[in-house]
This record gives structure tokens, C-alpha cells and sequence, in this order.
């Protein structure tokens, strides 16, 4: 017997020596909490255990297909990787006690990109890889987090999350529903030439709010409600005996069956609609209502929708924001994820500006100039939390420079009023007066040409910092094609302009992922705020930075993170596997950003984005870990892109 195989035969005594002990200590990190324990007993009689001392390679990517699956029992693994220009080796990652390693090579029956070190005196678990594939093939639970690795401990703490809300809320649909298998009732439907009469009878007799106007092969044509009723009967002029084709709202608004209820909370509350036609095809199939879809819902989001759209004031405004935060629980315990959540705030926030506008314009006076409100950031990307503050501005049509500053005139009080209104409803004034009320906001479409230009072309830090917040942007009222056309010329000077490419990535790697040595993670902060690290900064911004560049670059119009991946992986800019790790920890993230502000706002705290770690589970600990690591790669990622 050789010297090695002498110390995997002790390895193995000691494991079998003490097989409960091992197994108890497995069963406090997943995915070994989720296995049978006949399957987990198998694996531990089967694994080895190996001590390496603090320096020592455990594996590398000069040693060929890696030939064990590593579950660290003591001390603690990190990642290094030697990146283009780099003289020395840099930690991209560490791996703590009851993590494993490294499963997409064993996956893909590879040699391992990153090679694997002891950190410190430390203990692995070895399980042989013809072991590994076996218990690949007799655990179900070990087979779906091999096969999917974070994506599975992220299923755990979502189902965790929904559980909790469901416990305090009450039971729902999950908001990734689809729509076939909702309770649709049989859709109400008649032709175009029936009476008035006879269609609200259909509806009373079948006790629905809808009745759908169809053509002879079930297509939607039409839709009449028991709201449009009510308008008939309050103007007080109804031919009962007129065809329903008269007073039926044309063109509804339709969903394929395989739609989700999140796009369907999405239309309803964009439209102003309490129903929607789901098809096959093109031929109806079932109806969703608002209260089909949110029943159980202490707010109902398309009714705030609409009392938001039809507020009288701003006291009625302020009011309804209380509503938008309750709104957040109820969403968690439907299921929906933190982009959901986001985007439904967003949404909500961009119709409380559209309100504010208009209640403005009617106190202020119409200008008598036609103008389009930007935003920009958070907002522009659909990532609102309950914590923001104003990012905005204006842009408007001018021949020339004085026009220009004489309709700027006309327009900045108005400005200003709007955003102090916004102020009042909750969205602080923005510190970098990022605001429409600045004059250097509030431009021509020819200035607003002029000062992207001068980002682009003068990449100095201040140039920098406002592209990073001004190439973010989107209308949220008034005349589109103005900022559509600015932005596509902006896409065009960002692709021929390499050397501001290079300035853009080299910012993007400015705000590192708070990964060291102290449990995993680089803590800081003072008093209250103690041994903490900063979600926004140190967690979302890093992706929020590089899917910027990188969809500048390759010309993506889309503003929001998660979209953005998503298009740049379906161009082959990232790698599918890469993308979704990236979108599931820029998810969880948020996630855990936002639930602390729901805590914060139920103990009358002001709103933080710091977070102690050590306030978490273990598992969230775990999964916050992976997530900033999943940061580190795509930074990684960047720098060698652009050589940095």
C-alpha cells in the first residue's frame, strides 16, 4: 500500500469511527438538511477525511479532472486565480466550514479553474468522485443542489421568506403562477350584436363583472364591465336595446395562458383594468379579475393604482403611501421575488409623479411648452425599494441656445414645485440635487445631446459619476421620442468609444464586495452600525456597474439589472450559467435590502442599507457569502474583458 493510500484508509477510519457525529455536523448545513438519511449515512461511510495545513494547494487546475467532492469540517478554503496583468495570484472567493467544492468541475468531469487553498490549518470531507456520481443518482435532494448549486439554497430561503409572510398573511397564489392554473372561470362571452340587455343578464346570471365580446372564431373584440354599467346608468342616456358593441371598451387587454400573475398584477396596474383576457392562441380561454388575483390581498394594488391616478391632492397621497409599504408584505407572501417587488413599487412610485404633474400643472399653470420628466437610477431602472430619494429631470424642444434658457424659465418653477410636492410624498430631495428643479437638469434635447457628449469624451470623475447616473434614464410623463432618440445616439457614441469603455469598467470595479477574513466577510461601520457591511454599495452596486458597461457597450436599451443580464446572455456576452448566478445573487441581495427596510419602518427606525452579518441564519450567512462572491466574479470578469 502506498504512502497516500495508507493516509486515505486513516481518513476513512476516522470518519467511520465517528459517523454520527459527522452526520449530526452535516445536518446543519444544507443541502445535506434536505437529504434522506440512509443517502447522507452512504455518503459519510464513503468520504475520507484529510487534514492540509494553512498554504497548502488542495486542488489546482494543472491537476487534470478533479477526483473528489470537498466539504470543509474545520477551518477554511479560499479561491485564487491569477488574472490577465497580474503578477500575483488574487483571492476571488472563500469557502467556510460546511461548504463544498467544487461542483461545476466535478459537473463537467474537469479540471477546476480556480485553484482551491487552505487558508488555515483545515479538515476536508472527501467523498471520491465515482462516489459523488453516485450519489448524484441516489438523492434526489443532493442531485438538484449539485445540478444547480446556489440556485437550490436560494429555492430555501425563498420558501423560508414565503412561509413567514404566508404565516402572517394568509395563504395565495404565488405570483409566478401561471395563469392556466388559476381558478379562471369560464369566460362570460357574446357577439358583438347583442343587446345591452342581454349581456348584463348573462353576466348577473353567471355573478361576474365582465362580459367579453368575441367574433365567431373567440377572438377578443371587446370588453364590457359592470364599472362601464355604472357610467351608462350615472349619464343617464341608455338604450338598453343597442348592441354592446356601442359601449363595449374595444381592444382589450389580453395575456397567453402561459403568463404568469405577475404579469397580469403588472397590466392590470399599468392600465388602470380590472380584468384581464387570457388566450390561447388568439382565442379566449378564461378571464382574470382583480379579485380573482388578489382576493386575499390586504391592499388591492390595482384599486391603489387607481386612487393614486385620481388623488385630489397631496394629503391624499401621502396616505396612499402607507398603502404601497403594506403592499410590499403582501407581495413577499404571494411569492414574488425582489425584482417583482421593485418593479410593482416602481411602477406605483412613477404614477404618484404622474399625479403630482398634473395636480402641479393645475396649480401652477400649463407652461405652454411641451416637456417630457425623466428619471434616472433606481427608479429608470425599476429597482425602487421603500427607502429613495428623487433622481430627475426635464427635457423639452429648442432651436437654439436662447431658446432654450427662455422656455428653462418658464419651466423651473414648476420644477421645483413638483419636486418639493414629490418631497412631501416621501422621496427625499436628492444631496446631488439630481433634481428637474436644477437648471443643469432641466435642458433641450440639443443640451442634454451636448452633456452626454462631454461624459463621453472627457471621462473625468465627475463626468464618470454622472454617467453612471444619467445613462440610467427613462420617461416617466410626457413626449418620448425625444429621450428615445437621445438615448440611441448615446448607445452609438458609447460603441465607438472604446477609451471611455475602459473608464467606465475601471469605475465599475471601484466599490468591492465585503468579502475577508472575519467570518467571510469585511465588516465595518461605527456605533449602531458596528461590524456591518453596506447592501447597496458593497452588494448591488458592483452588478448594477458592470451590466451597465456591458450593455452599453453592446447597445442594450433595457435599463433594468436583471434585464439586462438576461439580454446579455441571450447574445453570448456572458455565459448562460454566469448570468443566472449573477441575477440570483443581485436577487437575494436586494432581498435582504429590503426586508431590512420593512424592519427598520416597523421599529420607527430611519431607513440604512447596512446590515450586520451576524444577525442572519447560517444559511442566510451562507447564501449572503455566495452572493457577494458571484459580485467578485463578474468584476473579475470585467477587469480581464477590458484588462484592467
Amino acid at each position: 500500500m502506498s504512502r497516500e493510500d495508507a493516509f486515505n484508509q486513516i481518513g476513512r477510519d476516522a470518519v467511520k469511527q465517528n459517523i454520527y457525529g459527522t452526520m449530526s455536523f452535516l445536518l446543519g448545513y444544507p443541502p445535506f438538511n434536505q437529504m434522506e438519511t440512509h443517502h447522507l449515512a452512504w455518503m459519510v461511510e464513503h468520504c475520507l477525511l484529510r487534514f492540509f495545513g494553512a498554504g497548502d494547494s488542495i486542488i489546482r487546475p494543472t491537476a487534470g479532472p478533479v477526483q473528489h467532492f470537498h466539504i470543509v469540517k474545520q477551518g477554511r478554503v479560499r479561491g485564487e486565480r491569477l488574472l490577465a496583468g497580474q503578477s500575483a495570484p488574487e483571492t476571488t472567493f472563500e469557502i467556510s466550514v460546511g461548504e463544498c467544492f467544487p461542483l461545476a468541475a466535478l459537473i463537467g468531469e474537469r479540471a477546476t479553474r480556480t485553484e482551491h487553498v487552505a487558508a488555515e490549518d483545515t479538515f476536508c470531507l472527501m467523498l471520491p468522485r465515482e462516489d459523488f456520481q453516485e450519489l448524484v443518482r441516489l438523492s434526489s435532494a443532493f442531485r438538484d443542489f449539485a445540478l444547480r448549486g446556489v440556485s437550490s439554497l436560494l429555492d430555501q430561503v425563498n420558501q423560508q421568506a414565503k412561509r413567514q409572510a404566508r404565516e402572517a398573511m394568509g395563504e395565495m397564489y404565488s405570483m409566478e403562477t401561471p395563469l392556466d392554473r388559476l381558478a379562471l372561470r369560464n369566460p362570460v362571452a357574446c357577439e358583438g350584436a347583442t343587446p345591452i340587455r342581454s349581456a348584463v343578464r348573462r353576466m348577473h346570471e353567471a355573478s361576474v363583472g365582465s362580459i367579453v365580446v368575441t367574433d365567431a372564431d373567440a377572438v377578443p373584440q371587446g370588453i364590457f364591465t359592470l364599472r362601464d354599467l355604472r357610467q351608462l346608468v350615472a349619464e343617464g342616456e341608455m338604450d338598453l336595446q343597442q348592441p354592446i358593441s356601442c359601449v363595449m371598451t374595444p381592444s382589450p387587454c389580453c395575456l397567453p395562458i402561459d403568463a404568469t400573475a405577475f404579469d397580469a398584477a403588472i397590466a392590470m396596474t399599468r392600465e388602470h383594468i380590472g380584468h384581464i383576457c387570457v388566450i390561447r392562441g388568439q382565442s379566449l380561454v378564461g378571464v382574470v379579475s382583480e379579485r380573482d388575483l388578489f382576493a386575499l390581498q390586504r391592499v388591492d394594488l390595482v384599486h391603489l393604482a387607481r386612487a393614486i391616478s385620481n388623488a385630489a391632492n397631496t394629503a391624499e397621497l401621502v396616505a396612499l403611501r402607507a398603502d404601497i409599504h403594506r403592499l410590499v408584505d403582501s407581495m413577499l407572501a404571494h411569492g414574488a421575488s425582489a425584482s417583482q417587488i421593485t418593479h410593482i413599487i416602481t411602477l406605483l412610485n412613477d404614477q404618484t409623479t404622474v399625479r403630482v404633474i398634473e395636480l402641479c400643472l393645475r396649480q401652477h399653470g400649463d407652461p405652454g411648452v411641451p416637456f417630457t420628466w425623466l428619471c434616472f437610477g433606481s427608479e429608470a431602472r425599476r429597482e425602487q425599494t421603500l427607502h429613495t430619494d428623487q433622481d430627475n429631470g426635464i427635457l423639452f424642444e429648442a432651436a437654439n441656445d436662447e431658446e432654450a434658457e427662455r422656455i428653462r424659465q418658464l419651466l423651473l418653477p414648476l420644477a421645483r414645485q413638483v419636486n418639493r410636492m414629490l418631497a412631501d410624498c416621501g422621496f427625499t430631495l436628492c444631496v446631488g440635487n439630481i433634481m428637474a428643479g436644477n437648471p443643469e437638469l432641466c435642458l433641450a434635447q440639443h443640451e442634454w445631446r451636448r452633456r452626454f457628449k462631454e461624459c463621453i469624451r472627457s471621462a473625468t470623475p465627475q463626468n464618470l459619476l454622472a454617467s453612471s447616473i444619467f445613462f440610467d434614464l427613462r420617461v416617466v410623463w410626457g413626449p418620448r421620442e425625444g429621450a428615445e432618440s437621445l438615448f440611441h445616439e448615446v448607445l452609438e457614441l458609447v460603441a465607438d468609444a472604446p477609451s471611455f469603455q475602459l473608464m467606465l469598467a475601471r469605475n465599475a470595479l471601484a466599490h468591492k464586495p465585503p468579502l475577508g477574513f472575519f467570518k467571510g466577510f469585511r465588516v465595518s461601520g461605527r456605533g449602531d452600525e458596528k461590524h456591518t457591511v453596506d447592501l447597496k454599495i458593497q452588494g448591488l452596486t458592483p452588478f448594477v456597474d458592470a451590466a451597465r458597461i456591458l450593455a452599453l457597450a453592446n447597445g442594450i436599451r433595457e435599463t433594468g439589472t436583471t434585464q439586462r443580464l438576461a439580454l446579455l446572455k441571450q447574445r453570448g456576452v456572458l455565459d448562460a450559467l454566469d448570468a443566472d448566478a449573477y441575477e440570483e445573487a443581485y436577487q437575494f441581495i436586494q432581498l435582504l435590502r429590503m426586508q431590512q427596510h420593512q424592519s427598520q419602518e416597523s421599529l420607527q427606525r430611519a431607513f440604512s442599507n447596512r446590515l450586520a452579518p451576524a444577525s442572519l441564519n447560517q444559511l442566510d450567512q451562507r447564501i449572503l457569502r455566495e452572493s457577494f462572491r458571484q459580485a467578485q466574479r463578474l468584476q473579475s470578469s470585467l477587469s480581464t474583458r477590458y484588462q484592467l
